[in-house]
């Protein structure tokens, strides 16, 4: 299996056949750069107006960031009665907690991207002794 990098777009070619990982969506397309156990890398367009669903991912992170246009991000806070919105622009970076129920919405047609990351990777390291500076 062969992986090529063609301007932001992913084409796997598994026995000679390319397959693209792009994938059409009601509120734009999605492409997936990079996806393995560890981490997810999208690039998605999203059309003026379009909003993806309400969801949540369990056990993984999901950050957000804008290369182009503007992206507004709501996030149902579990903690208290509240959603946290968020307005992304053009370099512009947010992430979601796992658990946090969460949508996007394009003010203006926009190019971003998404990344996954699961909660496992934070508070991973464990001490036996503490730091010192020896004489």
């Amino acid at each position: 299996m062969t992986v090529l990098m063609e301007k932001y777009n992913v084409i796997l070619k598994v026995f000679g056949k390319e397959i693209n990982l792009k994938a059409g969506k009601v509120w734009g397309v999605t492409e997936a750069l990079l996806q393995n156990p560890v981490v997810e890398f999208h690039r998605i367009e999203v059309n003026k107006g379009g909003e993806c669903s309400t969801h949540k991912h369990a056990h993984k992170w999901n950050g957000f960031f804008v290369e182009e246009g503007e992206l507004e991000i709501h996030v149902i806070k579990n903690d208290y009665d509240l959603i946290d919105k968020t307005v992304l622009g053009p370099g512009d970076f947010m992430s979601v907690k796992p658990g946090e129920y969460h949508l996007f919405k394009a003010n203006k047609d926009t190019i971003a991207f998404e990344i996954y990351w699961p909660e496992l990777l934070s508070e991973d390291i464990q001490r036996k002794s503490v730091g010192k500076m020896n004489k």
